[in-house]
This record gives C-alpha cells, sequence and structure tokens, in this order.
C-alpha cells in the first residue's frame, strides 16, 4: 500500500491486486506493532544462533525450526548460517539501519502531511533484558547502532520502570535496559486501511479478491499479471507479496530467498483501571513486543518456520498470554484476548529486497522480515523514485536481489 500510495503522489495511475477482500489483511493484520528501527540487528547472528540451540524441543521456544525435506529451506538455512558472523551482522545491520531511519523519516513527512490516525504513540521502545549476561552483549549491539545513527540510551532497572511504572512488579528480575526515544509504535492494519483510503482518493483501483496465477512474459519484459479475474496489464510492476513473492517469481528463473516465518500475536482489551504498558516494550528474553493500540495491548512475537502453515497453534498463543501475564499482571482482560498468527517474509541476511530485476519493468519490495511495518515508508518511497528513473535518496548497495 505505501509503494502505491508514493507511486500515485508520483502522479502514475496505479492498480493494486490483492487475493484478499480488503486491505491489509494478511501480516500486516495484527503484528507487533512496533515501528522500530532499533531493532535493525538481524535474526542472523551468533548470539541467536546459540540460543537456538537451548530452544530445540521447546514449545514455547521463541524460534521453532520445524525439520522437512523441502529444499528451499535448507538452501535458505545455509545462508542463514553464513550471516550469523560478527562482520555480516555488521553489515546487515548498517543496510537495515540505512532503510528503517529514512523510512521514519517519510512515515512523519506523511503523517504531517496527511493527518492519517493509526493510534501512534510516540514515547519510544524500551529493550528489556533479564540476564546480565545478555544485557551486557546488548550494550556493545547499543554501541553500534548509536554509531549507525540511531540514538539509544542504557537504563538500569530503576531507569527502566521509572520510564514505565507498569514494570514495578518485574523490577527484581530485570537486569536493565537499551531504551530507542526515537522510535514509535501503532496499529499497521489501521494504517493499511486508511492509506487505502488515501490512496483511492488519488485514483488508485483496488482489484480485491483477485489471487494472481502466474506473471506472464513477453519480449524481456513483464507482459501482464494473470489472475483467477483475468489478466491485469501496466507499464511497470512492483511485486511486494511478501512470503509468496518467491513463488511467483521462481517460474521466471529469479530464485528469491525469501522464506516465510510465522509469527503470532495476542490482543487484549486494556482494563479501565490496570496497569498496562504505555511505553511499547521488547521483552528480549521471549523474544516478545508490547504495543498499546488505543484501547487494547498488542504482544506479538516468535519465529516458526513451517513451510506455508499459517495455521494457529493455540499452545504458542497461549504461552505468549501467559509471559505478558507475568510481565504485567494487570494489563488487561486475559479471557477475552484474541489470538492471531501470520507469515513474515524473512531473508537469510534479514535486510529486505528493494530494487530492479532482469525484466526492466519489475521491481520487488519484499522480504523485510519482521521490519515490514518499519520501513514501509521507506520502501515505497524508494520503489516510486526507481520506477521513475530517479537515484533513490538514499544509498542502495546491498538492498538489491543482486546480492545473492
Amino acid at each position: 500500500m505505501s509503494s502505491a500510495y508514493f507511486l500515485a503522489r508520483a502522479g502514475h495511475e496505479v492498480t493494486v491486486i490483492d487475493r484478499q477482500p480488503g486491505p491489509g489483511l494478511e501480516t500486516s493484520f495484527a503484528n507487533g506493532g512496533q515501528l522500530s528501527a532499533s531493532h535493525a540487528t538481524p535474526w542472523s547472528n551468533p548470539s541467536n544462533l546459540l540460543k537456538l540451540l537451548k530452544w530445540l524441543g521447546r514449545d514455547d521456544a521463541p524460534l521453532i525450526l520445524h525439520l522437512n525435506r523441502d529444499p528451499a529451506m535448507w538452501a535458505w538455512g545455509m545462508r542463514f548460517l553464513a550471516n550469523c558472523t560478527p562482520k555480516r551482522v555488521r553489515i546487515n545491520t548498517e543496510r537495515n539501519l540505512r532503510v528503517a531511519l529514512y523510512s521514519r523519516a517519510a512515515l512523519d513527512e506523511l503523517t504531517d502531511e496527511t493527518g492519517i490516525d493509526f493510534d501512534q504513540r510516540r514515547e519510544g521502545i524500551l529493550h528489556l533484558y533479564h540476564d546480565e549476561g545478555d544485557f551486557s552483549r546488548a550494550i556493545r549491539e547499543a554501541a553500534l547502532i548509536t554509531e549507525l545513527g540511531c540514538r539509544l540510551e542504557v537504563r538500569d532497572p530503576a531507569g527502566c520502570v521509572d520510564l514505565e511504572p507498569a514494570l514495578g512488579d518485574a523490577r527484581e528480575g530485570l537486569a536493565g535496559g537499551i531504551y530507542c526515544p526515537g522510535d514509535t509504535s501503532g496499529d499497521a492494519h489501521k494504517f493499511t486501511a486508511r492509506l487505502a483510503e488515501l490512496c483511492a482518493g488519488m485514483g488508485v483501483v483496488f482489484r480485491y479478491d483477485a489471487p494472481i496465477k502466474r506473471l506472464s512474459v513477453m519480449a524481456g519484459r513483464i507482459a501482464g499479471v494473470m489472475t483467477e479475474r483475468g489478466m491485469v496489464t501496466a507499464n511497470n510492476y512492483v511485486l511486494s507479496l511478501g512470503s509468496y513473492s518467491p513463488l511467483l517469481l521462481r517460474p521466471l528463473g529469479i530464485r528469491l530467498p525469501v522464506y516465510p516465518a510465522k509469527g503470532y500475536s495476542v490482543t487484549l482489551p486494556v482494563m479501565g483501571s490496570n496497569r498496562a504498558p504505555s511505553v511499547s516494550i521488547t521483552d528480549e528474553a521471549h523474544k516478545l513486543v508490547y504495543s498499546r493500540l488505543g484501547e487494547r495491548l498488542r504482544v506479538a512475537g516468535t519465529v516458526e518456520f513451517d513451510r506455508y502453515n499459517a495455521e494457529l497453534d493455540t499452545r504458542r498463543a497461549e504461552a505468549i498470554l501467559r509471559s505478558a501475564m507475568a510481565l504485567f499482571p494487570e494489563c488487561g482482560d486475559a479471557s477475552r484476548a484474541e489470538f492471531w498468527a501470520g507469515l513474515r517474509p524473512l531473508t537469510p541476511d534479514g535486510v529486505p529486497v528493494i530494487g530492479p530485476t532482469k525484466f526492466g519493468n519489475l521491481f520487488l519490495n519484499t522480504g523485510h522480515g519482521t521490519l515490514g511495518w518499519t520501513m514501509s515508508c521507506g520502501s515505497g518511497r524508494i520503489i516510486a523514485d526507481l520506477v521513475e528513473g530517479r537515484a533513490p535518496e538514499i544509498d542502495m548497495e546491498g538492498l538489491g536481489l543482486e546480492r545473492f
């Protein structure tokens, strides 16, 4: 939707094709809600690799790998391991942060221009650590993030509680926190729906309930998009289908190393006299994020590799709810909690794929992993520049398909 908005703003006639009946009904529907440049460190890093061994066999583990014979998963996994080195982590963190900070500025500009409402909160994001060793490593990582342009503050347990009083009951179990005052949070689905309304007002055409069957090629260019409702043609095409992007590209001879990573969320109503957090929280021990969305609290996280299985495993969602109630005992009405699961498109290096392809009129905007909401506006703006034939405002080195 961000791609459509910035293309329409540049004067293009835009058509959006979506298999769902409305906007933002897949991964954007109930995600963690954080706009978090401070999350630029990719999943493919040495510390997560070591933790994966500890998490094996646990149903409530932050990361679960379902072993199967899928060649795509094994090929993706080998590339993932190759990126779990300090050198690669620094490179990939810089690339992510480059897009995330650019996107933060693009979102601020869009919000100022349009007044779009999506329950945004500007209290920052606080990363919590319960283990002294994890906290020490986080302080070193924070130095890199700050060096790369995203200001972070180290806080002791008392400083964490001062920032978010709802952590009072958990103070004794905290080692410390890392606070990013420039990060924000909001409702990604509400943003997408409101942006769709703005797009419609700019003349964007929406073709919902139109699953895509294939991309048609003629003379080295994309000639059209064949949907279950017929062919759609255009001068240029932007493929932004998240985890499903590789499936349409494979018949064209393009190997896009994006693999689906299932995540879960729990949304519960905030009671009138409770102690739900106002500051968006990342609990690094459980890899969970907390975002206050109006009168709701969203708790989301975990990564599960199980092909394209998007089914909700209630055990995983209930484990998230238990963790939430343990950290914030009075955060909301657990009896009315709503569970959700969705697939996030993860590249082996944790960096999105934004840019052209071997087909002159086909552009990619996909593979953002857990940072799709964070990078959405910047990525859409980049796509508009590329389609226009302009050099984007940020360095594009390492963001395209050619790096693979």
